[in-house]
């Protein structure tokens, strides 16, 4: 009975950690280069924002649908895809090098460049960007950085301020963070990929499919209910058993 008991419980919080991750990969669907959170319901993992709640401590990073998001054309010149599986080397809030596709950059008041959530940019040389003040501010095919000086001459060329670290992550073991970056399992950065090219003007949306997470949540509602009530069962039978042992007064 125990053990009937043990797997009904089990399986109710496999299915609630698979809950939360549905609800946040739709929550996520207009994220700028979010990655959907897969469930792995042998070892109970997700990732994601809030994962401390939905999993123990140890199991902080999991898998993630790696599928390239939808292409937008915005027009703006800080804004890059990524072509291919190439990832954007950005300092983690360890200060460790992380990886991430969303491309929304910025330059904060600092003068670092970083993305749309606030992790800086790191470029080859291994260090976050800086870039000076400038009129104009230009992200190259290959993922260089130039700017226009302030008080540049009229027709004077762009100056080349750094070049962003386009990683790949093939044949590495990469994993996805609570930060919802790309990580090196047990530590370590990935090499460069030299063939990377960005579009600039234009920026990788979520991979999520609403659909396909509706079906999911629905699905996942039908086999929690049907955990329920298996623990509802064990109690009826354990009941039923106390019963038959109960001695006549």
């Amino acid at each position: 009975m125990d053990k009937l008991v043990y797997t009904a419980a089990s399986g109710l919080k496999g299915h609630m950690a698979a809950q939360a991750a549905i609800a946040n990969n739709m929550a996520n669907a207009s994220t700028i280069g979010f990655r959907a959170d897969r469930v792995v319901f042998d070892q109970l993992q997700v990732s994601g924002p809030g994962i401390a709640s939905r999993q123990p401590a140890s199991e902080q990073l999991a898998d993630f649908d790696r599928r390239q998001g939808t292409i937008m054309q915005t027009g703006r010149a800080l804004d890059v895809a990524i072509e291919g599986d190439a990832w954007i080397a950005v300092q983690g809030a360890d200060g460790s090098e992380a990886y991430t596709r969303r491309g929304d950059l910025r330059v904060a008041a600092s003068g670092v460049l970083e993305t749309g959530d606030g992790f800086p940019v790191i470029g080859t040389g291994g260090v976050p960007i800086t870039v000076p003040p400038a009129e104009k501010l230009m992200i190259g095919p290959d993922g260089t950085v130039q700017i226009v000086p302030v008080g540049a001459t009229p027709g004077q060329a762009p100056q080349v301020v750094e070049t962003i670290k386009l990683a790949s992550a093939k044949g590495s073991d990469t994993v996805k963070g609570l930060d919802n970056l790309l990580h090196v399992r047990g530590g370590g950065v990935l090499p460069r990929d030299q063939e990377a090219k960005v579009q600039s003007g234009a920026l990788e949306g979520s991979n999520v499919n609403l659909t396909e997470a509706l079906v999911d949540m629905i699905e996942n509602q039908r086999s929690y209910e049907v955990q329920a009530n298996l623990l509802k069962e064990a109690k009826t039978m354990d009941e039923s058993s106390a019963a038959l042992m109960r001695l006549p007064s």
